[in-house]
Protein backbone atom coordinates (compact mmCIF):
# COMPACT_ATOMS: atom_id res chain seq x y z
CA UNK A 1 0.00 0.00 0.00
CA UNK A 2 1.68 3.93 -1.06
CA UNK A 3 1.78 5.79 1.83
CA UNK A 4 -0.82 8.30 0.26
CA UNK A 5 -3.68 5.34 0.75
CA UNK A 6 -2.80 4.93 4.25
CA UNK A 7 -3.16 8.17 5.50
CA UNK A 8 -6.13 8.96 3.36
CA UNK A 9 -7.32 5.58 4.64
CA UNK A 10 -6.34 6.10 8.44
CA UNK A 11 -8.56 6.21 11.05
CA UNK A 12 -6.48 9.26 12.78
CA UNK A 13 -6.61 11.53 9.08
CA UNK A 14 -10.21 10.80 8.69
CA UNK A 15 -11.11 11.89 11.97
CA UNK A 16 -8.46 15.38 11.18
CA UNK A 17 -9.93 15.94 8.09
CA UNK A 18 -14.15 15.91 9.79
CA UNK A 19 -12.90 18.40 12.07
CA UNK A 20 -11.38 20.78 9.70
CA UNK A 21 -14.54 20.64 8.00
CA UNK A 22 -16.24 20.87 10.68
CA UNK A 23 -14.50 24.01 11.38
CA UNK A 24 -14.89 25.42 7.46
CA UNK A 25 -18.86 25.02 8.18
CA UNK A 26 -18.83 27.22 11.95
CA UNK A 27 -16.39 29.81 9.65
CA UNK A 28 -18.52 30.09 6.88
CA UNK A 29 -21.59 30.40 9.15
CA UNK A 30 -20.24 33.17 11.64
CA UNK A 31 -18.36 35.47 9.13
CA UNK A 32 -21.72 34.93 6.89
CA UNK A 33 -25.17 37.12 7.02
CA UNK A 34 -27.80 34.65 6.96
CA UNK A 35 -31.45 34.84 6.81
CA UNK A 36 -34.30 32.78 7.28
CA UNK A 37 -37.18 32.07 4.87
CA UNK A 38 -40.39 30.27 6.48
CA UNK A 39 -38.74 29.85 9.47
CA UNK A 40 -42.11 28.33 11.36
CA UNK A 41 -42.78 26.14 9.51
CA UNK A 42 -40.64 24.14 11.76
CA UNK A 43 -40.67 26.61 14.41
CA UNK A 44 -43.85 25.70 15.29
CA UNK A 45 -42.84 21.73 16.11
CA UNK A 46 -39.96 22.63 17.69
CA UNK A 47 -42.06 25.13 20.22
CA UNK A 48 -44.94 22.54 20.41
CA UNK A 49 -42.30 19.62 21.09
CA UNK A 50 -43.49 17.55 17.95
CA UNK A 51 -40.73 15.43 15.77
CA UNK A 52 -40.88 15.69 12.02
CA UNK A 53 -38.62 14.79 9.06
CA UNK A 54 -36.43 17.18 7.96
CA UNK A 55 -35.60 16.42 4.48
CA UNK A 56 -32.97 17.92 2.45
CA UNK A 57 -30.62 17.51 -1.26
CA UNK A 58 -27.77 15.28 -0.83
CA UNK A 59 -25.95 18.75 -2.71
CA UNK A 60 -27.07 21.23 0.23
CA UNK A 61 -25.45 19.08 3.03
CA UNK A 62 -22.91 21.29 3.92
CA UNK A 63 -24.48 24.33 6.22
CA UNK A 64 -27.86 22.29 7.12
CA UNK A 65 -26.38 21.94 10.87
CA UNK A 66 -27.04 25.57 10.78
CA UNK A 67 -30.68 25.79 9.41
CA UNK A 68 -31.26 23.55 12.99
CA UNK A 69 -32.30 24.78 16.51
CA UNK A 70 -29.63 23.06 18.95
CA UNK A 71 -31.85 22.79 21.47
CA UNK A 72 -33.97 19.97 20.00
CA UNK A 73 -32.76 16.43 19.73
CA UNK A 74 -32.29 15.28 15.60
CA UNK A 75 -30.65 11.63 14.24
CA UNK A 76 -29.65 12.29 10.69
CA UNK A 77 -29.89 8.95 8.63
CA UNK A 78 -26.07 8.65 6.92
CA UNK A 79 -24.90 5.65 4.68
CA UNK A 80 -22.44 3.17 5.64
CA UNK A 81 -20.24 3.95 2.71
CA UNK A 82 -17.07 5.39 3.81
CA UNK A 83 -18.20 9.13 2.50
CA UNK A 84 -21.08 8.75 4.59
CA UNK A 85 -19.10 8.46 7.86
CA UNK A 86 -17.15 11.06 6.67
CA UNK A 87 -20.05 13.17 7.03
CA UNK A 88 -21.58 11.58 10.45
CA UNK A 89 -18.18 12.18 11.63
CA UNK A 90 -18.37 15.89 10.34
CA UNK A 91 -22.12 16.76 11.49
CA UNK A 92 -21.31 14.87 15.16
CA UNK A 93 -18.91 18.04 15.77
CA UNK A 94 -22.67 20.38 16.04
CA UNK A 95 -24.17 17.64 18.11
CA UNK A 96 -26.03 15.73 15.05
CA UNK A 97 -26.80 12.41 16.10
CA UNK A 98 -26.54 10.04 13.07
CA UNK A 99 -28.26 6.24 12.19
CA UNK A 100 -26.49 4.29 9.97
CA UNK A 101 -28.40 2.60 6.81
CA UNK A 102 -30.44 3.55 3.88
CA UNK A 103 -34.02 3.84 3.22
CA UNK A 104 -34.18 0.88 0.49
CA UNK A 105 -31.21 -0.53 0.83
CA UNK A 106 -30.64 -2.84 4.02
CA UNK A 107 -32.33 -0.88 5.57
CA UNK A 108 -34.72 -2.64 8.22
CA UNK A 109 -32.50 -2.19 11.09
CA UNK A 110 -32.65 1.57 10.12
CA UNK A 111 -35.64 2.23 9.86
CA UNK A 112 -36.87 0.84 12.92
CA UNK A 113 -33.58 3.46 15.12
CA UNK A 114 -35.59 6.22 12.19
CA UNK A 115 -38.89 5.12 14.14
CA UNK A 116 -38.03 4.63 17.45
CA UNK A 117 -36.87 7.86 17.03
CA UNK A 118 -39.24 10.29 16.24
CA UNK A 119 -41.90 7.90 18.37
CA UNK A 120 -39.53 9.32 21.74
CA UNK A 121 -40.34 12.54 20.18
CA UNK A 122 -36.74 13.37 18.24
CA UNK A 123 -36.55 14.23 14.79
CA UNK A 124 -34.64 12.89 11.96
CA UNK A 125 -33.11 14.16 8.73
CA UNK A 126 -33.04 12.37 4.95
CA UNK A 127 -31.71 13.55 2.00
CA UNK A 128 -33.86 11.79 -0.44
CA UNK A 129 -31.62 11.07 -3.08
CA UNK A 130 -29.00 9.96 -1.14
CA UNK A 131 -26.27 8.71 -0.82
CA UNK A 132 -25.87 8.05 -5.03
CA UNK A 133 -28.95 9.40 -6.78
CA UNK A 134 -30.08 10.38 -8.74
CA UNK A 135 -29.87 13.86 -8.30
CA UNK A 136 -32.52 15.89 -6.69
CA UNK A 137 -34.72 12.80 -7.17
CA UNK A 138 -36.87 12.15 -4.06
CA UNK A 139 -36.97 7.77 -3.19
CA UNK A 140 -40.02 6.61 -1.79
CA UNK A 141 -38.05 5.71 1.69
CA UNK A 142 -38.82 9.36 3.21
CA UNK A 143 -42.72 8.99 2.52
CA UNK A 144 -42.91 5.46 3.71
CA UNK A 145 -41.27 6.70 6.92
CA UNK A 146 -43.19 9.81 7.62
CA UNK A 147 -46.33 7.30 7.02
CA UNK A 148 -45.34 4.94 9.59
CA UNK A 149 -44.40 7.44 11.82
CA UNK A 150 -47.19 9.89 11.41
CA UNK A 151 -45.14 12.66 11.28
CA UNK A 152 -44.69 15.57 8.48
CA UNK A 153 -41.89 15.84 6.10
CA UNK A 154 -40.37 19.49 6.22
CA UNK A 155 -38.24 20.58 3.27
CA UNK A 156 -35.05 22.96 3.93
CA UNK A 157 -32.44 24.06 1.79
CA UNK A 158 -29.17 26.88 1.40
CA UNK A 159 -28.17 29.41 -1.32
CA UNK A 160 -25.13 31.34 -0.85
CA UNK A 161 -24.42 34.28 -2.61
CA UNK A 162 -20.52 33.42 -3.23
CA UNK A 163 -19.85 29.41 -3.49
CA UNK A 164 -18.61 26.65 -6.14
CA UNK A 165 -21.00 23.98 -7.43
CA UNK A 166 -18.10 20.78 -6.98
CA UNK A 167 -18.64 18.05 -10.10
CA UNK A 168 -20.07 15.35 -8.48
CA UNK A 169 -23.12 13.16 -9.15
CA UNK A 170 -25.03 15.81 -6.44
CA UNK A 171 -23.49 19.01 -7.38
CA UNK A 172 -22.84 19.78 -3.94
CA UNK A 173 -22.66 23.28 -2.85
CA UNK A 174 -19.55 24.81 -1.64
CA UNK A 175 -20.65 27.89 0.10
CA UNK A 176 -17.47 30.56 0.99
CA UNK A 177 -16.64 32.88 3.99
CA UNK A 178 -17.89 36.35 4.24
CA UNK A 179 -21.14 35.73 1.94
CA UNK A 180 -24.55 36.53 2.16
CA UNK A 181 -26.66 33.18 2.00
CA UNK A 182 -30.37 31.93 3.06
CA UNK A 183 -32.02 29.08 4.29
CA UNK A 184 -35.36 28.51 3.03
CA UNK A 185 -37.99 26.33 5.16
CA UNK A 186 -40.96 24.39 2.66
CA UNK A 187 -44.50 22.80 4.10
CA UNK A 188 -44.99 20.46 5.82
CA UNK A 189 -46.01 17.40 4.29
CA UNK A 190 -48.39 14.80 6.14
CA UNK A 191 -48.58 11.95 4.55
CA UNK A 192 -51.96 9.85 5.32
CA UNK A 193 -51.88 6.34 6.92
CA UNK A 194 -53.90 4.96 4.84
CA UNK A 195 -51.91 5.74 1.95
CA UNK A 196 -50.75 3.67 -1.04
CA UNK A 197 -50.06 2.76 -4.30
CA UNK A 198 -50.40 5.31 -6.96
CA UNK A 199 -51.27 8.04 -4.02
CA UNK A 200 -48.31 7.19 -2.25
CA UNK A 201 -46.53 7.83 -4.90
CA UNK A 202 -48.37 11.38 -5.12
CA UNK A 203 -47.10 11.90 -1.85
CA UNK A 204 -43.33 11.31 -3.33
CA UNK A 205 -43.56 13.45 -5.82
CA UNK A 206 -45.18 16.25 -3.88
CA UNK A 207 -41.94 15.80 -1.23
CA UNK A 208 -39.94 15.83 -4.38
CA UNK A 209 -41.17 19.01 -5.83
CA UNK A 210 -41.42 20.96 -2.94
CA UNK A 211 -38.06 20.08 -1.66
CA UNK A 212 -37.12 21.51 -5.27
CA UNK A 213 -39.07 24.40 -4.96
CA UNK A 214 -37.54 25.79 -1.86
CA UNK A 215 -33.33 24.56 -3.38
CA UNK A 216 -34.56 26.55 -6.55
CA UNK A 217 -35.89 29.80 -4.37
CA UNK A 218 -32.70 29.33 -1.95
CA UNK A 219 -30.88 30.11 -5.72
CA UNK A 220 -33.22 32.67 -6.79
CA UNK A 221 -32.83 34.70 -3.60
CA UNK A 222 -28.94 34.55 -3.95
CA UNK A 223 -28.63 35.54 -7.46
CA UNK A 224 -27.67 31.98 -9.27
CA UNK A 225 -30.09 29.78 -11.62
CA UNK A 226 -31.26 26.47 -10.41
CA UNK A 227 -29.70 22.99 -10.20
CA UNK A 228 -30.98 21.17 -12.75
CA UNK A 229 -32.40 17.47 -11.69
CA UNK A 230 -31.00 14.45 -13.04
Amino acid sequence: MSLLKYITKSDGFRKILCWIGAQYIRFVYVTGRWQTVNGEAAQQYWDADKPFILAFWHGRILLMPYCWNRKKAIHMLISQHRDGQLIARTVGHFGIQTIEGSTSKGGVTALRSMLKSLKNGECIGITPDGPRGPRMRASNGVVNVAKMAQVPVIPCAFGSVTRKHVRSWDRFCVAFPFSKGVFVWGNPIHVPKEAKGAELEAYRLKVEEELTRVTDESDRLTGHPPVEAA
